[in-house]
This record gives C-alpha cells, sequence and structure tokens, in this order.
C-alpha cells in the first residue's frame, strides 16, 4: 500500500477536496498504523464503486505525473508544428503516463503478488496500459478542445497558465471517467488488483 500513499496526493492535485474526502474513507483505512490503532488484521469493505474509482486512481496518478512533467518539457523546448504543441504534448504525456503508470503499477502488484521482476513487469504492464490508455483518451479529448475550441490560435494557453492546469484539472477528470469502464472490466477479470 506505500504506492498508495504516494498516488492520493497526486489525484488530490486534479479532484482537489473529493480525494481528500476519499482518502480519508476508504485510503487511511489501509495503512498498518490505522489498522493498529483500531486493532484489526484487514481494512473493512469498500463498496465495489470506492474499488474502481481507487484503481482509477492509481493509473490516474502515473497518468497526472507523466502530464506535468511532458507539459513543462514542451513547453520548456518550444517544439510545434503548424503553430501548436499538442502532438508533441501527445506523444510525451502517453510515454511518460506509460513509464510512470507500469512504474506505479508494477510496485504494487509485484509485492501482493510475490512476484519478480519480469512476472511483476508483464502483469503491471497487463494491469495498467489499457487504463491508462482510457484515461489519457479523455485527458487528450479536453486538451483538443482547449487547443482548437476554446482558446484557438494564436491565444492557445501555455504551461506558464493558471488557467491551463485549471482546464488541465477538468481534462484529468475527464480522463479519470473515461477510464472508469476499462479498470471495471481489467479489476473484474483479475487482471489488475482490487485495492
Amino acid at each position: 500500500m506505500a504506492v498508495m500513499e504516494a498516488v492520493w496526493p497526486v489525484t488530490a492535485l486534479y479532484f482537489g477536496p473529493l480525494a481528500i474526502w476519499a482518502y480519508w474513507r476508504f485510503g487511511r483505512t489501509t495503512s498498518p498504523a490505522w489498522l493498529k490503532q483500531n486493532e484489526l488484521e484487514q481494512p473493512p469493505e469498500k463498496p465495489g464503486w470506492a474499488t474502481i474509482a481507487v484503481g482509477v486512481s492509481h493509473c490516474g496518478a502515473g497518468c497526472t505525473l507523466g502530464d506535468i512533467l511532458a507539459e513543462f518539457a514542451v513547453f520548456g523546448l518550444g517544439v510545434t508544428i503548424a503553430g501548436t504543441a499538442l502532438p508533441y504534448e501527445y506523444i510525451g504525456d502517453y510515454l511518460l503516463a506509460v513509464l510512470l503508470g507500469v512504474g506505479f503499477q508494477y510496485f504494487a502488484i509485484a509485492p501482493m503478488r510475490g512476484l519478480g521482476v519480469r512476472d511483476g513487469l508483464r502483469a503491471a504492464v497487463k494491469a495498467d496500459v489499457l487504463s491508462l490508455t482510457a484515461f489519457e483518451v479523455g485527458l487528450f479529448a479536453s486538451m483538443a478542445l482547449m487547443t482548437f475550441v476554446f482558446y484557438p490560435a494564436p491565444h492557445h494557453l501555455h504551461p506558464n497558465s493558471p488557467v491551463y492546469w485549471f482546464l488541465m484539472q477538468i481534462g484529468m477528470i475527464t480522463g479519470f471517467a473515461t477510464a472508469w469502464p476499462a479498470n471495471i472490466w481489467l479489476i473484474r477479470r483479475g487482471i489488475k488488483e482490487s485495492m
């Protein structure tokens, strides 16, 4: 569960108070300190929707961190095609989301299942690539709307603007919604761990 300790604050970057509430309701009840304090060996059962939400937030953490890093890197490099950085942002966002998402998933799955590096990475890829791809689809659709509809050239927003990050938060919430069905399927099939 140590990985989830990093996932909750990242989820709060885009879900704010709702993520804090979810942590207090469903996250801290899995910590060893809380279990010891409440004299429990196992965490309380979560409702099905909460299990799915935790699974989505897990992949969303890798996506969110990857997106933040890639957005600033593309902006810093100043690369564009036809006056927009969007294609480079998509590539950077997705590659870093896969790298970080699989990393988060590996450190959750491998210890739970007692897997070695190769099998753990294989299981992490199976558990997270579909989920994070679904997350990125929602985020990328929001980014396209931001770039071509709400703030078209010459008024494109950039990562040095708070409005840009506010709209990215909305995009990440959209990504959370588009990743929900994938996580239902992955958890029900036993491909992704129920957290």
